[in-house]
């Protein structure tokens, strides 16, 4: 196999072209085992293995600088970068990162897991080399759907104004999870089927197979007559970039032919690359989007796993009901369809759905222009996209009270995507914000209660909800909810565990028939029941969170108590400070000591010995 000949990316530069073409099959293959094993994002790695194959012949990693955004797709940068003896841990835990990651890897220059990020940091090095008197290469591959977000459209506009040398890779497959959407995906659509581009491209080709890198000069002086007329077609040329394209991003010798001359150039230069996502196993070719991120699978014959019923299908469910009662709804969600269980609400109610792309920050305030006149939006997004958002959710919704809904996903530990992805900051970072409510449910017939409660209630209100699966609710159920109330599961004789979220279920666990200890569900943290609590206050009281520590819900309880003057004996069970990396969702918690027995411990040290200990 030609793969086990490939130590570093310099090995690449030995082989033949046919070598190259076996390379690229050979790693196909060993993504497509590998994840069937792991599960992980297989359709956007599939796409991009010639690209990153020609990057790795053409520039010298790790001295140039390679930049993936997301880096969900740079499998193959991490089969040719010395990391295919490890490839099979791939996002288990100890094992190596979904995405890239620099304390992973020399080659890898970024920590990365959000969209949007490459530009910014690559137009950071560009300026550290120029001041630096350093003479690297900076090239950062991001796909169309990311470009769609306003962070990498603001880096673009400066890069264009700096004028930095550097190479920008599109990677354009026209997905990011799921379908693009906006003004610039449709204008890249047009732009592959625009004769005056084939046109340039075919020229270009042959151009680039005629002259010297000397003559590159001449061709700019060229391309400059030509501009007024390509300003009209190519917006990049406005943001005073060097545009190339589009090429086919699976022509392995013609990316490598391109890249060489490219490396020449001065300033910036964008090449746009036409993938397929899915490329080369027909199943993720013909439905990239639940490729994009299958759980395991059998390689040999391919089909979808039922995963069960999501806390997110459960979202999407009640809200796709909810909206036949309440006309005034509407739901937004940043390029999350499928992930916040959407699919079918956008097929029941098109005219009240919006998908705003891989833009947090214009969902959040969009919602906000929607509150204002008079509509009752939901914002569906994971708590670690919500990060994105966090200014928008003060000052566009709080300040003035806004009646959004926050449906916020993937609520705690998330598991194999690692420390880009825990939701696990969100509760610290809105219940300092006055006006927002914050609530977490116990079940799916709880969650449609705090929904439709919340739209009751008005101003902005956060409910989270785990990754995690779910008992269905009954359609047409929604249960009165009293709002800001806890609810006591299990009556208690000496200490009560209040348990807010996921963690609930491990409290029960923990708690068994022991008569001494009661659990809480505390699922309104902001309003906290206040007045239960001052019930309690005369037990000893363990408070358990799948989040942060600090600023989470266990501080708040302290808090409330210290108001009131209260001193019980409370002990706090949640995320240390420290970030998380990737692994099994029981084993990260179990890590953290909040799971069952991490509780059965906590109830130990409080002198609460369960019954075999004490005989």
């Amino acid at each position: 196999m030609v793969l086990n000949r490939v130590n570093s990316p310099e090995d690449l530069k030995a082989l033949s072209l046919e070598e190259l073409l076996q390379l690229a099959e050979e790693i196909r293959s060993e993504i497509i085992r590998v994840t069937a094993q792991n599960g992980g994002h297989l359709a956007s790695s599939l796409g991009a293995v010639e690209l990153i194959l020609a990057l790795h012949r053409v520039f010298e990693s790790p001295r140039d600088r390679l930049l993936f955004d997301v880096g969900h797709q740079a499998y193959a940068h991490k089969l040719v970068t010395g990391r295919k003896d490890r490839f099979h841990t791939l996002r288990q835990e100890g094992g190596l990162s979904g995405f890239t990651k620099v304390s992973e890897s020399e080659h890898d220059a970024i920590t990365v897991g959000h969209a949007s990020t490459s530009l910014a940091h690559a137009l950071g090095m560009t300026i550290a080399r120029d001041l630096r008197g350093e003479s690297y290469h900076v090239v950062a591959v991001i796909g169309d759907g990311a470009l769609t977000g306003g962070m990498a459209l603001a880096a673009l506009n400066k890069i264009g104004e700096l004028g930095k040398r550097m190479l920008i890779v599109l990677n354009d497959n026209e997905m990011s999870i799921s379908e693009n959407v906006g003004a610039l995906n449709k204008y890249f659509k047009e732009l592959q089927i625009r004769k005056w581009v084939q046109d340039a491209e075919k020229l270009g080709r042959q151009i680039l197979e005629h002259i010297s890198p000397k003559l590159f000069g001449l061709v700019d002086r060229a391309k400059e007559a030509a501009k007024l007329l390509l300003h009209q077609e190519n917006p990049f040329y406005a943001w005073g970039l060097r545009y190339v394209g589009p090429v086919d991003g699976h022509d392995l010798k013609g990316l490598v032919h391109t890249l060489e001359h490219l490396k020449e150039l001065d300033g910036p230069t964008l090449l746009h690359v036409v993938t397929q996502k899915g490329k080369g196993y027909k199943v993720a070719e013909a439905d990239p989007i639940y490729w994009h991120g299958p759980p395991g699978f059998n390689p040999e014959r391919p089909e979808k796993v039922a995963k069960g019923y999501s806390w997110s299908q459960a979202f999407g469910d009640a809200v796709t009901e909810l909206a036949h009662l309440e006309p005034r709804l509407f739901v937004l969600t940043p390029a999350m369809r499928e992930g916040s269980g959407l699919v079918r609400y956008s097929l029941e109610h098109p005219e009240r759905y919006l998908d705003v792309g891989i833009c947090e920050d214009v969902a959040v305030t969009t919602a906000a222009g929607m509150a204002l006149r008079g509509l009752k939006p939901i914002v569906a997004i994971y708590s670690t996209f919500l990060q994105r958002a966090y200014d928008q959710a003060i000052h566009d919704v709080a300040i003035e009270n806004l009646p959004v809904v926050f449906a916020i996903d993937r609520a705690g530990i998330v598991g194999a995507d690692g420390a880009t992805h825990h939701g696990v900051f969100d509760i610290a970072y809105l219940r300092t914000v006055p006006n927002f409510q914050i609530a977490a449910p116990k079940d799916a017939l709880e969650l449609r209660a705090m929904l439709r409660k919340a739209l009751e209630v008005g101003g902005p209100v956060a409910i989270r909800y785990p990754r995690d699966n779910v008992e269905r609710a009954p359609e047409g159920v929604w249960p009165e909810i009293e709002w800001g109330r806890w609810e006591v599961l299990k009556e208690g004789t000496e200490a009560y565990i209040l348990a807010f979220g996921k963690t609930l279920r491990y409290a029960l666990e923990a708690a068994g028939n022991d008569p001494r200890v009661g659990v809480v569900n505390a699922r309104f943290l902001k309003p906290l029941d206040k007045e239960m609590l001052r019930s309690l206050a005369r037990y000893k009281l363990l408070t358990v969170e799948d989040h942060q520590g600090m600023g989470g819900f266990g501080s708040a309880v302290l808090e409330a108590l210290n108001e009131m003057g209260s001193r019980p004996e409370v002990r706090i069970l949640a995320l240390p400070d420290r970030f998380f990396e990737h692994g099994t969702i029981p084993s990260l918690h179990r890590q953290a000591g909040i799971d069952a027995e991490g509780i059965r411990k906590a109830l130990r040290e409080m002198g609460l010995h369960p019954a075999y200990e004490r005989a």
